[in-house]
Order: C-alpha cells, then sequence, then structure tokens
C-alpha cells in the first residue's frame, strides 16, 4: 500500500543501518536550518557591521525562545504519534494530528501577539546595546508577526517524523534556505534595507516553507490519513489533554534553555557591543556543531518511541546505545575543527579585529560543552522517547535555570572572569541534563512505567 510511503516502522531489522539512514536526512536538515539562519549573520556582519550583528542575535534569540515553545507541543504530538503507530492505532492518529495542528496554531498567534505587545520592554530587560536597538526592534517585530510560519513548518516536521519520514523535512527546509538566500543578498545586499532586510528574507522563507509542506499534506491526504477539512481540525479533548500535559514540560524544557540563553546574553551585554557579537556569532557557530549531531536525537526519538508503544524495551535500548556511539563519534570530529580553524570562522562574520581577537576565549571555554551533549543525545531521546515529559522539564530546569545562569554568575562575575567566565558557565551547563539523564537510562527504573500507547 501507498500508505507505507509515509508511515515508516522501525521495529523490526537493523538498528544502526535503520538509525543511520533515518539521521542523515535530519542532520542534513538540521545543517540547512543552521545554515538559513547563518546568512542572515554573514550579511548582515557584512553589510550592516558589529551593531547589527547584535541586534540580530539577540532578536533572534528570542524568536527562538517562541519557537521552541511551539516545538514542545509538536514534539509531544510526535511522541504520541509514533507510540499509536508502533502500537497499530492508526485510526487514533488522524485525531492527535488535527488536535495538534489547532493547538500549535493558537499558540503561536497568541506568542505573536505577546511578542508585538511587549517589544520595548523585551529588548531592555535583555540589555540590547543601545547601538543595537532599533535594529534589533525591527528584526523581532517582522520575525514576531510571521510566527506562524515557524512554528507551522516545525509542526509539520514534528508529524513527519513521528511517522518515520525524514526526508520530506529535509526537502521543505531545503526550499526555506534557498529562498532565504536569494532574499538575504537582494534585501540586504542590493537593496540595504539593513537588519530589516534579513528578518524579511528569513520570515518569508519559512512562509514558502510551510505553504510547501501544508500542500504536500493536502496532496498526500488520502495516505496520511489526515482530511483536510473543517472537521479535521476540531480539538478533541482527550488528545488536547494528553498534548497538553506532555507538551507543556516539553515546552518548559525548551523555553527554560533558550531563556537562559537570554539571562546569559543579558549579563554579556553589559560587556560591551563587541562581547555581545562575538558571543552572538560563537552561539551561531556553536548551532551548526549541535544542530547537526540533533539529527541523530530527532532520528532516535520516533525509533524508541515505536519500540516502547510496541512493547520491545530491549530494542528501544539499542537505540540509545547507537546513537550515543554516532553522536561521541560527530563530536570527536567537530571538537578537532573547532581546535583548528575556529578563529577563522568567526572571520567569516565579521571584518572586526576586536570580534577576531575575542573568539579565542570564547572557544576555550564552550569546547567545554561538547562532551555533554554526546552524552545527552542518547539518554535525551529517550526520556522524549518513551513520553517522561516531567523528567525531561526538571532536568531542562537544573541546566538551563539552575546551571546556565548560577555558573555564568560565578564564574563571569562572582570569580571576576568576564567573558571567558560567563561563556564558561554557559558550556558547563549541559551536562546538568545529561548526567541525570544517562544515569535513569541505566537504572532501568523507567521500564516500570505506563506507555503512552496504553491511553491513545
Amino acid at each position: 500500500m501507498r500508505t507505507k510511503e509515509l508511515q515508516k516502522s522501525f521495529t523490526e531489522g537493523s538498528i544502526a543501518r535503520q538509525m543511520l539512514l533515518f539521521a542523515l536526512p535530519f542532520m542534513a536538515s538540521n545543517a540547512l536550518l543552521v545554515f538559513y539562519s547563518t546568512i542572515d549573520m554573514i550579511i548582515v556582519g557584512k553589510c550592516v557591521g558589529t551593531p547589527g550583528l547584535s541586534a540580530v542575535s539577540l532578536s533572534s534569540q528570542i524568536i527562538n525562545f517562541a519557537s521552541m515553545v511551539c516545538l514542545g507541543f509538536s514534539n509531544a504530538g510526535q511522541v504520541l504519534l509514533a507510540q499509536a503507530l508502533g502500537a497499530g492505532k492508526k485510526r487514533e492518529m488522524t485525531d492527535i494530528i488535527g488536535t495538534l495542528f489547532t493547538f500549535v496554531s493558537l499558540l503561536s498567534l497568541a506568542l505573536s501577539a505577546a511578542i508585538l505587545g511587549g517589544q520595548n520592554l523585551i529588548l531592555r530587560l535583555i540589555k540590547v546595546p543601545m547601538e543595537s536597538f532599533e535594529m534589533a526592534r525591527q528584526y523581532l517585530v517582522i520575525c514576531g508577526a510571521g510566527l506562524i510560519f515557524t512554528a507551522g513548518y516545525n509542526l509539520v516536521s514534528a508529524v513527519l517524523r513521528g511517522m518515520g519520514d525524514a526526508k520530506r523535512p529535509f526537502l521543505f527546509i531545503g526550499i526555506a534556505s534557498a529562498v532565504n538566500l536569494v532574499l538575504d543578498i537582494l534585501f540586504t545586499g542590493i537593496f540595504g534595507w539593513g537588519v530589516a532586510g534579513a528578518a524579511w528574507a528569513t520570515i518569508i522563507g519559512q512562509a514558502v516553507s510551510f505553504l510547501f509542506s501544508l500542500y504536500y499534506l493536502y496532496r498526500k491526504r488520502a495516505e496520511f490519513g489526515f482530511e483536510f477539512d473543517k472537521d479535521s481540525f476540531i480539538p478533541k479533548r482527550r488528545y488536547t489533554r494528553m498534548i497538553a500535559a506532555i507538551g507543556t514540560p516539553m515546552a518548559i524544557q525548551s523555553g527554560c534553555i533558550n531563556l537562559s540563553m537570554l539571562v546569559v546574553n543579558a549579563l554579556i551585554n553589559d560587556v560591551g557591543v563587541v562581547a555581545s557579537a562575538t558571543f552572538g556569532v560563537g552561539v551561531r557557530i556553536d548551532d551548526i556543531v549541535n544542530k547537526i549531531s540533533q539529527g541523530i536525537q530527532y532520528a532516535a526519538v520516533p525509533m524508541i518511541s515505536q519500540n516502547i508503544g510496541a512493547g520491545k524495551n530491549g530494542r528501544a535500548k539499542k537505540v540509545v546505545l547507537f546513537a550515543t556511539i554516532y553522536s561521541v563519534a560527530l563530536t570527536i570530529f567537530f571538537m578537532t575543527l573547532y581546535l583548528t580553524v575556529g578563529t577563522r570562522l568567526f572571520m567569516v562574520f565579521s571584518d572586526d579585529p576586536l570580534v577576531h581577537g575575542m573568539s579565542g576565549e570564547f572557544i576555550r571555554a564552550i569546547l567545554w560543552m561538547f562532551p555533554a551533549f554526546a552524552l545527552m543525545r542518547g539518554s535525551g531521546a529517550f526520556i522524549q522517547g518513551i513520553g517522561n515529559a516531567k523528567l525531561g522539564m526538571v532536568l531542562a530546569i537544573l541546566d538551563g535555570v539552575v546551571l546556565r545562569i548560577g555558573l555564568s554568575w560565578l564564574f563571569g562575575i562572582f570569580l571576576d572572569l568576564g567573558f571567558f567566565g560567563f561563556v564558561l558557565g554557559y558550556g558547563l551547563a549541559p551536562y546538568g541534563y545529561a548526567i541525570p539523564s544517562l544515569l535513569y537510562f541505566i537504572s532501568g527504573k523507567w521500564e516500570k512505567r505506563r506507555t503512552l500507547a496504553e491511553d491513545i
């Protein structure tokens, strides 16, 4: 049947091969996603300068915070879909998808209203440098108004991941990246619209990507098992409760990490616009590394969910093992790359010699974070895949609020290490998630939990 094109089972076959083939499109998608946002930084850095870099970096983090809150609920739907698929409950999947679409769409509109209404207050709270304030406001307003397109693309991608499809999200983000690149050069480089041009390029690229993905689902609605009529989008109370119950901790988890980044940015902004720009560029480079390796976690989550839903706990354990092995291999490669050409990467974004000079401090501090991410790709995917969102939330608060903010303050202010100390605290924080999540997985206590598939 053609339905198999959109629904892929991971409950049988070679785990190592399945994960590699499933993860590669996600890794490529994430690489394109980072490339998509990095284009703004490079063109703005070259055409506008250091204040523009600071503006894009800070405003995009606010947009990322709102996007990650929406993504938390999309990921909840992904886990429900994957466990339902693993348990063979395909009829229920249609109601989950319709409820998820309506839930996330309304949430994104509410967050857009909050951003547009509180734009100046938000930028003052994170201490945006005066040289960058107006540019940051323009970027925030334009991208904030188009948040529904960002949330919509992430929603469709989460649904497809839950059903075992990795290729289409890669195609959709490829379209967005191509549109963004052309419009960035046109709006910012040729028309001279500055940071506002980069914002328009970003949001139009996301809108095109979302509309393409929506059109694809509509064309494939028979195989997809979802009719795009008004009745399909009426939320079902049962699944609304489940998405809210699982998604709220996931949204808090994602939001806490991004919120902590804003707080650390506020601390760094006090050092000056050069430090703000250097941190913004460094985080963008670091994001390239993290997003590519995150593709392994994206692949592991539905694989784990399907096997848990099918009652194959031993197979789910092996998924975690291979996810960790692949993540460690990638981490070694990227750490070597960072150590050899890290400073040159900063030069791609900025012509400011002061940013180049400060980049060495960033690199020496941020490298401490890499082993933590290597460990948590497998165990983090496991916590998400089994649907233990509350534990994920607690660990994210430990990582994002207690350690990221606390350690940055400790090293940067109390120990007076300045910029290096802020970045070091930021880099050490993920161990607060990586180590406890790994211990939880090893302990085996999760095997006594009731699976989500039993309640769907």
